[in-house]
């Protein structure tokens, strides 16, 4: 691969790094014989920042719905860390290093915000103060205004909160679905400025991002999806400037820009 051409997708390697997330060849949907996912194969590798993109009904959200096992896997592999967890339900994921944020309802309005956090951590209650500590050292916001109800909070402070609660359980993979959907310009900048800070503090993200140019801006590698499928992979940089990619996908999503 030259240093500025996406290749189409061929499988993963781990030239670079030691895998926390590989899936291999996943076809998943949410109704039997109706499949979403045709074939998908992704990896994160230990520190990495991936960018999902790709148009509306590639299967960017139902990928990583069907890897934290909110979708039926009905072939494929889900790995992390060498263990093969396809299938497994949320809750068992969430205790063996996968946290994920969905793109709404994800927030316990009623609750304060130091309260999200320990219903992040129900697993795991004392360790909460370590947790606490490293979230809020990451969102010094959400440790000045714990006791503040997260329904009365913006659509950015809810991300932040989610987020936050996601990392209470310490995962080693981070699943992001959409985080700027909905925000306004300044508030996309400061989501994604948050994402860079917990890839920064040594946690894999996967984020899928309708603002697909400013994903692979900040992405250590991108994949693009097509009909349930990964159709080109790079750096964020090659995918950028690829020019079939430009025409084929990056056009049509100038909408998220």
């Amino acid at each position: 691969m030259s240093e500025q051409t996406a290749s189409p997708a061929a499988g993963t390697g781990t030239e670079d790094g030691q895998a926390v997330v590989t899936v291999t060849k996943l076809v998943a949907g949410y109704l039997p014989g109706v499949n979403i996912l045709n074939g998908c194969s992704i990896e994160a590798r230990q520190g990495e920042l991936i960018g999902i993109i790709g148009p509306n009904g590639a299967g960017k959200s139902t990928l990583l719905k069907a890897m934290f096992g909110l979708v039926k896997v009905h072939s494929g592999s889900v790995v992390v860390h060498g263990k093969d967890l396809t299938g497994l339900k949320a809750n068992k994921l969430v205790s063996r290093g996968i946290g994920f944020v969905p793109q709404t309802n994800n927030v316990f309005t009623t609750l304060t915000i130091e309260e999200n956090m320990q219903m992040g951590l129900f697993q795991r209650p004392k360790v909460f103060k370590e947790r606490w500590d490293f979230v809020t050292e990451l969102f010094p916001e959400l440790g000045k205004r714990r006791t503040q109800r997260a329904g009365s909070l913006s659509g950015g402070e809810r991300q932040m909160v989610a987020m936050g609660r996601a990392l209470m359980m310490n995962p080693a993979v981070l699943l992001l679905d959409e985080p700027s959907a909905g925000l306004s310009p300044v508030k996309q900048d400061e989501t994604f400025l948050r994402v860079h800070e917990i890839n920064r503090a040594g946690v894999s993200v996967i984020m899928v991002e309708q603002n697909a140019r400013r994903c692979l801006q900040i992405c250590d590698r991108g994949y693009v999806l097509d009909q349930g499928r990964d159709a080109y992979t790079g750096t964020g940089r090659e995918l950028l400037h690829d020019p079939k990619v430009i025409q084929l996908y990056l056009g049509t999503l100038a909408d998220g820009e």
